[in-house]
């Protein structure tokens, strides 16, 4: 066989297949990817992530913590069949909707050991929920 077919229609996120040191994902909706499931803005210290929407519609969050006491949130909301790059060192998030799919390509380490947690409060939540 010439090729290799790989799919996943689950909720949620499944590494498909790996190639050297990248990883090919899916990230079907979720309730952690639902705006009042939520649960932290992750950095990848060592990796870009690249983000293309297949269907339904998405919303990458990123955030600034230079500053605590002002944090400062960017929304994109992302077009279907955009390649979207988000650098390494960039805290992101993405809200989902309930028939999303998203084709997710980064490093195959990528994971808790490279990468920062900045956990959603209260009070961040108002403010993502402000500007969405």
């Amino acid at each position: 066989m010439n090729y290799e077919l790989f799919e996943f229609s689950q909720e949620g996120y499944k590494s498909l297949m790996t190639y050297q040191n990248w990883r090919v994902a899916i990230l079907n909706y979720i309730d952690d990817c639902s705006l009042d499931g939520l649960i932290y803005f992750e950095a990848h210290h060592e990796t870009d992530e690249v983000f293309v929407l297949l269907d339904g519609s998405a919303t990458l969050l990123f955030l600034d913590v230079n500053d605590e006491k002002s944090l400062s949130i960017e929304a994109v909301h992302l077009e279907k069949n955009k390649i979207y790059n988000v650098k390494k060192d960039v805290y992101h998030t993405q809200v989902l909707s309930i028939d999303a799919k998203l084709l997710i390509i980064e490093e195959d380490n990528t994971g808790d050991l490279n990468s920062t947690k900045y956990y959603i409060d209260s009070k961040l939540r108002t403010k993502i929920k402000e500007i969405l």
